[in-house]
């Protein structure tokens, strides 16, 4: 090779080389993305239940199966999660559409936050009618929450979902689990945030929905029941629990709420074999083993593909 095609080559040499270096953070930036898109790490809480209705432990990763969208799907992470972290916002409807002690209130959320909390977890307090406010933000220091709940006011109108929303949202950021107690008769009479958007902040930010139902009219014709089926069916697709508060008040909500969240299981898994196109995903838990009958399993039923916007 002559000495001008042999520099000929060198310098292609050094071009090709210097392309191979400019393209590569491209490249492997490319290729990090593509990576951090395909896997997702799908976490669902899982109370058990027996017939009676009290809560179930001591099971294994053996007693459960999940499937996505019909499809069997492996568990990467099965934990009982009595050590995770615990986040908690508890939102009290304030509105007029509800006959209110709200001392009374008060004093039942102290015992219940005193009784519940450990040092890993976080409580904030939230009151809505009109408007939505955050009396307390997340801490487990109980002189803050207390404080937080002398602050209740009485208010005039009813924006529950713009609560649930603002609540979900806040919760979405933190780590562990994330739980929102609602004490209200589900009325919303504010036109913003809606019902389906609730929904979908709750399911895609993980958080189980507890409803606490405040029935101040027990005759029908006085009473949300548009509302009141809302909270139902918004704790039965997140994974969460209702109750009326009429039938033992609100201490016996609150000690079946906190039983409940200290016998949960977390069963994780990364989706296989998914359709594609769609947006939204059913998750199915099972537990093969047992006897028909034998147990009634409460999780979230799914997620969207695309995350909500927050709207606040």
């Amino acid at each position: 090779m002559t000495p001008s095609r042999r520099l000929a080559a060198l310098r292609s040499g050094k071009t090709a080389l210097w392309l191979l270096l400019a393209l590569a953070p491209a490249a492997l930036g490319a290729q990090q993305t593509t990576l951090h898109l395909n896997v997702k790490l799908v976490n669902v809480f899982v109370s058990v239940t027996n017939k009676n209705g009290a809560p179930v432990g001591g099971l294994t990763r053996d007693d459960f199966a999940v499937f996505e969208d019909g499809r069997p799907q492996k568990i990467a992470v099965f934990e009982r999660v009595t050590t995770m972290p615990l986040n908690l916002s508890l939102a009290i409807d304030t509105s007029g559409s509800v006959r209110k002690d709200l001392p009374s209130e008060a004093a039942a959320a102290h015992r219940f936050a005193s009784i519940l909390l450990r040092p890993q977890d976080r409580m904030s307090i939230i009151e809505f009618s009109d408007m939505v406010h955050e009396l307390t933000p997340f801490t487990n220091n109980m002189k803050f929450i207390d404080r937080g709940l002398r602050q209740l006011r009485p208010g005039t109108a009813t924006a529950f979902y713009n609560a649930l929303v603002y609540g979900v949202d806040r919760l979405g950021v933190r780590e562990g689990r994330r739980v929102l107690v609602v004490i209200s008769d589900g009325n919303d009479d504010v036109d913003e945030d809606t019902y389906p958007q609730a929904l979908k902040h709750a399911l895609n930010n993980d958080v189980m929905i507890y409803s606490l139902i405040d029935v101040p009219i027990l005759a029908s014709a006085g009473r949300s029941i548009g509302g009141e089926h809302a909270m139902i069916t918004l704790s039965e697709q997140t994974g969460g629990r209702y109750f009326y508060i009429d039938q033992g008040g609100l201490d016996e909500a609150f000690q079946h709420v906190s039983e409940d969240l200290r016998t949960q299981y977390l069963i994780a898994y990364y989706p296989r074999h998914e359709y594609p196109g769609m947006n939204f995903h059913r998750i199915e838990v099972t537990m093969p083993k047992a006897a028909p009958g034998a147990y009634h399993l409460r999780y979230r039923t799914g997620y969207y593909t695309n995350e909500p916007e927050s709207s606040h």
